[in-house]
Formats: C-alpha cells, structure tokens, sequence
C-alpha cells in the first residue's frame, strides 16, 4: 500500500449567528413568513444551512426551494459528493414547504424519510435546486415530495417525507 501523498491542507473558516432569536420568531409567526424572512434576510439563517452552504431561495403556500452548489468539502471518501448533502436538501426543502402551511405556534418533525439518488453529483455539476411540494396535510400528518436538480433541470435526487405535526 502506498503512502498518500502530501498536499496543502484546505481549510473552511464558518461563521453563524445566534439561532435562538430565529428560534423564537419562528413561534410567533406563520411558517411562511417566517421562510420567507429567512429568504429575504430579515432572520438569519440555521447554522446547519450556512455550514452547508444552503440558501433558501423561494418560498410558496406548500412549497419551499432551497439552492447550493456543490464544492469539494461535500464530498466523500470516492470523490463525488455525500448522499447526505442530497438528503439534507430534501429534508428541508419538503419539511420546510410543510411549514408553511402551518400558523404561529404549531411545529412539525419529520417521521420518515426516503430518498432516491439517480445520478451523483460533483462540483462539476454547478448550482443545484432542492424543491419540495406538500402532498397532504391533515390535522396530525403531513406528506410532500421533493427534487434535486440542476440549472438543466436534470434530476439528482428524488425523495417522500412524513412529518408530524405539534403545537409548539
């Protein structure tokens, strides 16, 4: 076995804000004018999302897109990026539109997840959309569905969700 060879370490430097604040406005407003504040600046952003270099790019009633572009510290050990970058996207982007069906004061989490990954992705890929979309909501149990895709459209990543939801 060979010896790997020696290259300049990279280094990311990241900086957040405190979430507690967002935390708190998050329960005294609709979940779609709490996103889209996060959208448009007004709150700042989790410090999940700035770690990976997400950002919520639209918001809508039952819909919610995030945007990243892929870069070499999402990748994993074989070169292409991390499924988990894939599914985190899809995550946010179906718990999220669920969200903004809510009002003030109610919360969801998510109950399942599943994700199919059709294609990987590299920093070659360029900038990639997350889009979720609510299937259903009820009174306990929300569904939705979501995408990954490039500027072409091409599809990375597809994914369901189930969410419960709370009185926060």
């Amino acid at each position: 076995m060979s010896e790997p060879t020696s290259q300049p370490q990279r280094t990311r430097t990241v900086s957040w804000e405190d979430p507690l604040p967002v935390s708190l406005a998050a329960r005294t407003m609709s979940g779609k004018d709490f996103f889209q504040a996060i959208a448009d600046g007004t709150l700042s952003p989790p410090p999940f999302g700035v770690l990976l270099n997400m950002q919520a790019i639209e918001v809508g009633d039952g819909y919610m897109a995030f945007a990243v572009e892929p870069a070499e510290y999402h990748y994993n050990p074989i070169g292409i990026v991390h499924g988990g970058l894939a599914a985190t996207l899809l995550d946010s982007a179906m718990g999220c539109a669920i969200h903004t069906t809510l009002p003030a004061g109610q919360g969801y989490t998510t109950l399942e997840l599943k994700v199919n990954y059709v294609r990987p992705m590299t920093m070659k890929t360029g900038l990639v959309r997350a889009e979720g979309r609510v299937i259903h909501r009820g009174g306990q149990i929300a569904t939705a569905e979501g995408k990954v895709v490039d500027a072409e459209g091409k599809l990375y990543a597809h994914a369901t969700t189930t969410c419960l939801l709370f009185r926060g």
